[in-house]
Order: structure tokens, then C-alpha cells, then sequence
């Protein structure tokens, strides 16, 4: 199978990098010190979702800007702590690639993914963030902003992605979706194309743009 794009369009968190080991120390400790229970925190999808809309779920609506700030300090305050690194196949995907043709679409805020993006030394020429958008993934809007940066019809664009919420924003988007199995089964992931990772996937830049294509 081999997927032509003119745009390349990754989520980070769970495609790019693997942040679970400093995701969950944060988190953990946001939550006990917000004395939201277990019981309550295991009921909410953290995956793949802005942290705005996460902590909306938990807390009252008066205490959500400071709980914010207080996850964001958190997390950017542990990257250097360890728990960012590269997933397989990342860094010699991103290489092939002219840096017009991709862009990173997260649901982190700027100042956190550039926070993990510079520990692992990426440095997208393109990047949307929780800060750029008024809703986030599942809807559309991140990965259609990205799309109108990079001068991209969303047709011609191909998502990256590990989370179905990221997934199902790139189909509302009308793009095509390429899902790596790094944090969920491939059973639970619904994509044009399911692999366990980037290393699984090579690439053809031509003047029509960038061939996709799984590596036998």
C-alpha cells in the first residue's frame, strides 16, 4: 500500500515521543493534590485530549485556569527529569522530509511540546498547539489550522496519530489517517492504515510531494 500526501501532519505525544512515564508522574501528583480519587480520575480519557478539557471533567469551572497552569508547570518542570524519548523509526522518518511538508499537531500546550520536542531534538518548522485553537481533538479544527499553514488542501494531507480522538479528528477533517499502535491496540484503532510504529514506514519525496509507503 502507498499513500501520497503533500502534507505530513503528526501528532506528538504517542507518535513522535513517548512522554508516559512523565505524563503519568504529573498527573498522579496533579490529582492528589486536587484530591480528585482515583475512582474518579480512571473515568476520564487522558489521552490525546487538551488538558483544558481534561481538567474540565474533574474539577469546578472556577478552579479549571489554575489547574491548567498547575499541570503545564508540572509537566515542563519534569521533562528534564527523563520519561521523553524518541519511538522507534521517528527520527529517520522526520529526516527524509522536506520540513514544509510536515508540521506536529498536539494537543500539549506550545510551551510543553516544545519543552519534549527540544529534549529529543526535533524542531518542527510547523507546529499547533492547545494554544492556537478553541477546540480541541476529536474536532477537526487543529489538523484543518495545520493544513491552511502549510497552504495544504486537508484532501491532500495524511494524519499521524495514536489516540482515537486524534484519529476521528483527522477523518472530520477529510484526511487520511494513518494510525501507529504505540499506546493502544490495533484493534481499538480505526485508520486507513494501522502499524506498530514510524520504522514500519518509509518515504519517497518527489516534486508532487511525499509517497508512503510499508516497508516490506
Amino acid at each position: 500500500m502507498t499513500i501520497h500526501a503533500q502534507a505530513l501532519l503528526f501528532d506528538n505525544d504517542g507518535t513522535l515521543v513517548s512522554s508516559l512515564a512523565s505524563v503519568n508522574r504529573c498527573w498522579t501528583r496533579w490529582a492528589v493534590e486536587y484530591g480528585i480519587t482515583a475512582e474518579e480520575f480512571g473515568r476520564v480519557e487522558l489521552h490525546g485530549r487538551p488538558a483544558a478539557e481534561i481538567a474540565a471533567d474533574l474539577l469546578p469551572a472556577r478552579v479549571v485556569p489554575e489547574a491548567v497552569a498547575r499541570i503545564e508547570d508540572l509537566e515542563v518542570e519534569d521533562v528534564p527529569n527523563g520519561g521523553v524519548e524518541l519511538l522507534p523509526g521517528t527520527a529517520d522518518f522526520l529526516a527524509a522530509l522536506p520540513a514544509e511538508r510536515w508540521a506536529v499537531v498536539t494537543s500539549a500546550t506550545r510551551r510543553l511540546a516544545e519543552a519534549r520536542l527540544e529534549a529529543v531534538g526535533i524542531l518542527p518548522k510547523t507546529l499547533v498547539a492547545a494554544d492556537d485553537i478553541t477546540r480541541g481533538k476529536p474536532d477537526p479544527e487543529p489538523y484543518l489550522l495545520a493544513a491552511r499553514t502549510l497552504g495544504v488542501d486537508p484532501a491532500h494531507c495524511v494524519v499521524f496519530e495514536d489516540a482515537p480522538a486524534g484519529l476521528q479528528a483527522g477523518r472530520a477533517a477529510g484526511m487520511t489517517t494513518v494510525a501507529l499502535a504505540t499506546t493502544h491496540r490495533a484493534h481499538e484503532l480505526t485508520a486507513d492504515l494501522v502499524v506498530e510504529d514510524l520504522s514500519a514506514l518509509s518515504t519517497l519525496v518527489t516534486d508532487g510531494g511525499v509517497e508512503i509507503s510499508v516497508r516490506p
